[in-house]
């Protein structure tokens, strides 16, 4: 299916079934939200990578407004729907202060692999417990899902990029898998160096076995 919708186009990866919140203060983006929210249709989120709007990127809902202010700006709730693929971006609408594109949204593959899941999502908390942060999910482990878990992994804006193009369930947890498993060996030793880096110059008891 292709079809055109209204982009705010944001410096982040947006995954489906995300809930992001936003605060909306541009005149442009004041103008697009109110009209959505009015008409009842979705938006779309590109990434924005290195200065440039990327080809994928997520439709996007509003599930509520938070807060409405005197100066027209929105604090509104959103939810993921699913992943489009940009084929021309419209600079310029009439009457429109924002921008738009002609959008088709590609096959995505949810079928999973309980082993694989549990893998990925015991890296995840091994890799939070080397850092010292407490994450919960929404969901239970048995639903979790790689765009649940990909923002929590350690990701860069533009490895999260990545996971958002893969669009096989079963490629997306392989490649938390591989990210994790080269991630965690090095912070495991960067905390093993903040130690040794805190012991130096205080008195330690050190002792050396059979002599």
């Amino acid at each position: 299916m292709t079809n055109f919708i209204p982009i705010f186009p944001l410096g982040i990866v947006v995954y489906p079934e995300e809930q992001l919140n936003l605060h909306i203060f541009e005149p442009r983006y004041k103008q697009m939200i109110r009209e959505c929210i009015a008409e009842k249709k979705p938006f779309g989120i590109p990434a924005v990578i290195e200065k440039k709007v990327s080809e994928f990127g997520t439709l996007v809902e509003v599930i509520s407004v938070e807060k409405q202010y005197d100066n027209g700006e929105l604090d509104i709730k959103t939810r993921g729907i699913r992943v489009f693929r940009i084929l021309e971006v419209i600079r310029e609408l009439p009457n429109k202060l924002y921008a738009g594109a002609i959008v088709n949204y590609p096959e995505n593959e949810e079928r999973s692999n309980i082993l694989l899941r549990k893998q990925v999502l015991l890296a995840v908390r091994e890799l939070h417990q080397i850092l010292q942060v407490n994450k919960s999910f929404s969901r239970s482990d048995e639903q979790l899902r790689a765009y649940d878990l990909a923002h929590h992994a350690g990701l860069s804006l533009q490895e999260e990029y990545e996971v958002l193009h893969l669009f096989k369930e079963l490629q997306r947890l392989e490649y938390l898998k591989r990210h994790l498993l080269k991630v965690i060996p090095l912070m495991t030793e960067m905390e093993r160096l903040k130690d040794r880096v805190k012991l130096n110059g205080h008195f330690r008891d050190l002792s050396v076995d059979n002599f």
